[in-house]
């Protein structure tokens, strides 16, 4: 026998509920996907949500993550049932294994199924990770269903960590008495970096040289205040009147039909561009085709896009709700981005005419200043690195 098979296996194992995962994607989905890549090596990782989409396997790894999609690709119903159905799984895999540690990502239907799990199996060091974008109100009226489960949650955890300062505030009010610390999510920065535009990109979309691009990620729901930024455009008034502008809108969701009447009623079809779903690793493209971002958010999390946009060295709009207040803050109002009003397209328009009549100098600086700040704040490398450090002293 070699001494190979003599050593002890180190490997510890972490069950991962969620209520979705990739490829559908959300900032959650991302930071699960960026921190597993990096610590495959010390742990091994099986992650439990629910199906959704009827194309979805039932089972696949996805880079270094065993996923078991729950449901039959009903959308709704497959959430519904996955506290329960994750739940029993989940201790038919310890059964057969088991967990050195269980993770849930957001205090929803997958940090239910965890709880569940965890009121079964104490002994398992449960760790809650806060990445909820909605606003507080919001978050309430739908946990109303849950009555105490939803806070046990919280109390039940043997650890949180929070992605920004307002989640971690959240957190607390929802009754948290373990430790906690906030750990924000990150960036590639080697996918999202400032690069030429890719002239063929911007041919087939029909940009001009001289045409002022506007652009935002978003998906296409109330909270991302996409209907204002709309309005923005209509009202903007640049001095030199050759000069035409154009929103590009990467994303889709209930919202869209509504939104392309209100583009048609404006009279700016011209102006507006809906290109749908645009697959993540193309959306650096898009950034590097723009002069600014803009999301007029009524809440965030922390917001991943405005991140992005900034690692590709674009100026940003945002609201300071939730976890923005953070990024803005932290770099400097002014210096990395600029602050809107909430439901105001008056003051979005406002802050897009400023960045426009900057001179070419202070754009300049603005570009390597958002840049410089995202590099320093929000590596993936160092927020795994963080991860780890949570995990083993978890598993300890």
């Amino acid at each position: 026998m070699s001494a190979d098979n003599l050593t002890p296996n180190t490997t510890k194992r972490v069950l991962v509920f969620s209520t979705a995962y990739l490829p559908l994607i959300g900032g959650a989905e991302i930071a699960v996907k960026e921190i597993t890549d990096r610590l495959g090596g010390d742990f091994e990782f099986d992650l439990i949500c629910a199906r959704i989409k009827k194309e979805l396997p039932k089972r696949e790894s996805v880079g270094r993550v065993n996923v078991f999609r729950l449901g039959w690709g009903w959308g709704k119903l497959d959430k519904l049932l996955l506290p329960w159905r994750g739940a029993a799984l989940a201790a038919k895999l310890h059964a057969a294994g088991g967990y050195d540690l269980i993770w849930a990502i957001m205090a929803s239907f997958g940090g239910l199924a965890a709880l569940f799990f965890k009121n079964r199996h104490p002994q398992v060091p449960y760790l809650l990770t806060l990445q909820e974008g909605d606003s507080a109100e919001h978050i309430a009226s739908r946990a109303r269903w849950l009555g105490p489960y939803y806070k046990k949650m919280f109390t039940a955890a043997d650890y949180l960590t929070a992605i920004s300062q307002s989640l971690f505030d959240f957190g607390r009010k929802q009754g948290a008495v373990a430790s906690m610390e906030i750990v924000p999510n990150g960036v590639d920065l080697e996918k999202f970096k400032p690069e030429p535009p890719d002239l063929d990109l911007k041919n087939r979309l029909g940009l001009t040289k001289e045409e002022k691009i506007i652009i935002t990620v978003s998906r296409l729901v109330p909270k991302n205040g996409i209907g204002d930024l709309i309005e923005a455009v209509k009202q903007l008034t640049l001095d030199d009147q050759k000069t035409s502008v154009k929103l590009l809108i990467l994303g889709s969701g209930p919202l869209e039909k509504n939104l392309k009447s209100r583009v048609k009623k404006l009279d700016l079809e011209n102006r507006v561009l809906f290109l749908g779903s645009v697959p993540y690793d193309e959306v650096p493209k898009y950034l590097n085709l723009a002069d600014v971002f803009a999301r007029p958010s009524l809440s965030e999390g922390l917001g991943n896009v405005f991140l992005e946009a900034m690692a590709c060295g674009l100026p940003v709009i945002a609201t300071l709700v939730g976890g923005i207040t953070d990024i803005l803050y932290r770099g400097g109002i002014g210096r990395v981005g600029f602050d809107c009003k909430v439901g105001d397209p008056s003051s979005i328009a406002d802050k897009i005419e400023v960045i426009f009549s900057l001179s070419d100098e202070q754009k300049k600086q603005l570009k390597i200043t958002a840049r410089k700040f995202v590099e320093q704040n929000y590596q993936w490398k160092d927020i795994a690195a963080r991860m780890k450090n949570i995990f083993t002293t978890l598993i300890k």
